[in-house]
């Protein structure tokens, strides 16, 4: 596993009015990623944006596209996602029976683009091993997922160290939720090579800086 940090700033804390320029922002910041959460008022109780903002985000930005989808029935809207744009698209274990996961991986690489896997903070990371040779990413979130700005919850980066542990090399493990400076470092030490901050960066007074920090 490279020691390059991924930093993938959630879209949920710009300026939905002006996020060509707000992703301009932490582009020039030194941004890797765009995370873009998706919400549908279902597996979660907010609602955020759809496939017709990707493909917008898609016209103007070169970065990659993180699709986090905190939503119910993933598989009938990833080809969607896909052809809007989307270069990573991260569902949430608890949103596919267990019978499905493998073909909604399946029908995502499929469409050549990389696949997350994310769990909540109450479900146990050994869920996840059966996956982890299969997917490009895992998402650790340390919040509850549906609202920006909630506080880390520490008891998450034991689930980091125990999948770095059974990892293979080359796998992202992404974590989500409260991350600032001193969590972000936290996640790091734990084995995390993927952060993504929303209000942390979108809130600083110096956005470059505060990137620079989690790196």
């Amino acid at each position: 596993m490279s020691d390059k940090i991924i930093i993938s700033p959630s879209i949920l804390s710009a300026d939905f009015a002006n996020l060509e320029r707000d992703i301009k922002l932490v582009k020039d910041g030194g941004a890797d990623w765009i995370h873009v959460d998706v919400m549908d008022g279902h597996f979660v109780p907010n609602i955020t944006i759809g496939v017709p903002v990707v493909m917008d985000l898609r016209k103007i930005t070169d970065l990659p596209l993180d699709v986090h989808l905190m939503i119910e029935n993933p598989d009938k809207y990833i080809e969607p996602f896909a052809n809007a744009g989307a270069d990573i698209l991260t569902f949430h274990y608890e949103a596919v029976e267990e019978n499905n996961i493998l073909n909604v991986i399946d029908l995502i690489k499929s469409l050549g683009v990389k696949v997350g896997i994310s769990i909540k903070p109450k479900t146990a990371p050994d869920v996840l091993l059966p996956y982890l040779d299969k997917v490009d990413m895992v998402l650790v979130m340390t919040v509850e997922p549906g609202f920006g700005g909630q506080t880390f919850m520490d008891d998450c980066a034991e689930k980091i160290k125990y999948i770095k542990a059974k990892a293979p090399e080359n796998l992202i493990i992404q974590v989500d939720g409260g991350i600032n400076a001193q969590t972000g470092k936290i996640c790091k030490d734990n084995g995390s090579n993927s952060l993504v901050a929303g209000s942390y960066i979108y809130g600083a007074k110096d956005v470059k800086s505060a990137i620079q920090s989690l790196k």
